[in-house]
């Protein structure tokens, strides 16, 4: 995650304008509201390319789905993961003194459960699992299942069998 001081009166949103261009981020806003309620996977996944998205294939992004905004060439979603129903990648958080900004990785075979929010810096290792509505706030180890607000690890596959944390 970087940190970027914002200088001058005001919150770091207040002057998004300087840190991204208006007319790149209202692009980037209506092809994502397009790729939202497309239910063409095909669509989405070259829609979502030609913002910078990294997209790997067979990639399958949920309707109302939302990929970050102002970055979305943060975002990295590797081959056969989900994306699940409304939920959304952040890579930036505008805060009162500086704003934020970091990557955000979904690893092969991964899944982000409806409803949840990865926040900038994560990644969601190889084949995790990140339960309906959770808060990712920290890096998801391979094959664990995260939940909850903040995810925390509730499950881990190692070698096939299934481990309780």
């Amino acid at each position: 995650m970087t940190a970027h001081a914002t200088p001058g009166a005001g919150n770091s949103l207040r002057g998004w304008y300087r840190h991204r261009n208006p007319l790149r981020v209202m692009v980037n806003y209506a092809v994502i509201l397009v790729c939202r309620v497309s239910p063409s996977l095909r669509l989405k996944r070259w829609l979502l390319r030609r913002l910078g998205v990294t997209v790997g294939e067979r990639v399958a992004w949920g309707l109302e789905s939302t990929p970050d905004v102002f970055w979305p060439d943060l975002i990295t979603v590797e081959d056969d993961a989900v994306i699940g129903y409304d939920a959304t990648l952040l890579c930036h958080e505008f805060l009162v003194d500086e704003y934020r900004t970091g990557t955000v990785v979904v690893g092969e075979g991964a899944m982000v459960g409806a409803g949840a929010i990865v926040l900038p810096g994560v990644r969601v290792g190889e084949g995790a699992r990140v339960a309906a509505n959770s808060l990712v706030t920290e890096d998801v180890p391979p094959g664990a299942t995260v939940a909850g607000v903040p995810a925390e690890v509730v499950s881990h596959e190692d070698d096939g069998d299934r481990q309780t944390a």
